[in-house]
C-alpha cells in the first residue's frame, strides 16, 4: 500500500497526472473583448493538442468557397471540429487560436467574428489573435489551435 502510494505521489509531483484547469481572465485595464478572452491561463495541464494551421479543403483536397470568404470560413471551422474531435476534445477545449486572413478587410473580419460565433463557446471563448497575410492562391483563411482536454 505504501509503495502504491508512493507512486502516485511521484506521479502527482512531477505533472504526470494532472487536470487541466483553465482560467479565463480578461483585465478591466484592456478593451472588452468580443468572441476572444485576452489570456487563458492552464494550470495542471492534462493533453495539450496543437492543431495545424486548417485551410478550407475538404477530406478529398478540393477547395471549399473559391472566392466566397464566409464559406471558406465555415470550412476551416468544420476542419478544425473534425481535428479536435480526433483527440478527444472540441471547441470549449481550445486555449488559443490564430487567424490568419489572407486579402484581408474589415468585411472579412466581420464574418469571421459571425462564423466563429457558430462554433466557439459563448462563455469563456478562446485567446485569439487575428492578422491579414498573403496565402497560397484562392486561399482566403488559415486558423490554428492550441487546446488543452482533462
Amino acid at each position: 500500500m505504501f509503495m502504491k502510494i508512493l507512486i502516485l505521489a511521484f506521479f502527482f509531483s512531477n505533472g504526470l497526472i494532472a487536470l487541466a484547469q483553465n482560467q479565463f481572465v480578461n483585465p478591466a485595464e484592456l478593451v472588452k473583448p468580443s468572441g476572444y478572452t485576452h489570456v487563458v491561463v492552464s494550470q495542471g495541464v492534462g493533453k495539450i493538442v496543437y492543431i495545424s494551421g486548417q485551410i478550407p479543403f475538404n477530406a478529398q483536397g478540393k477547395l471549399i468557397g473559391k472566392g466566397d470568404f464566409r464559406a471558406q470560413a465555415i470550412q476551416v471551422y468544420q476542419n478544425l471540429k473534425v481535428a479536435l474531435s480526433a483527440c478527444g476534445a472540441d471547441f470549449s477545449s481550445v486555449v488559443k487560436m490564430s487567424t490568419f486572413i489572407g486579402n484581408y478587410s474589415p468585411e472579412y473580419l466581420k464574418i469571421v467574428r459571425e462564423v466563429r460565433s457558430i462554433y466557439l463557446p459563448k462563455e469563456n471563448p478562446p485567446a485569439n489573435t487575428t492578422v491579414g497575410v498573403t496565402l497560397s492562391p484562392d486561399v482566403l483563411i488559415e486558423i490554428d489551435a492550441i487546446a488543452v482536454t482533462k
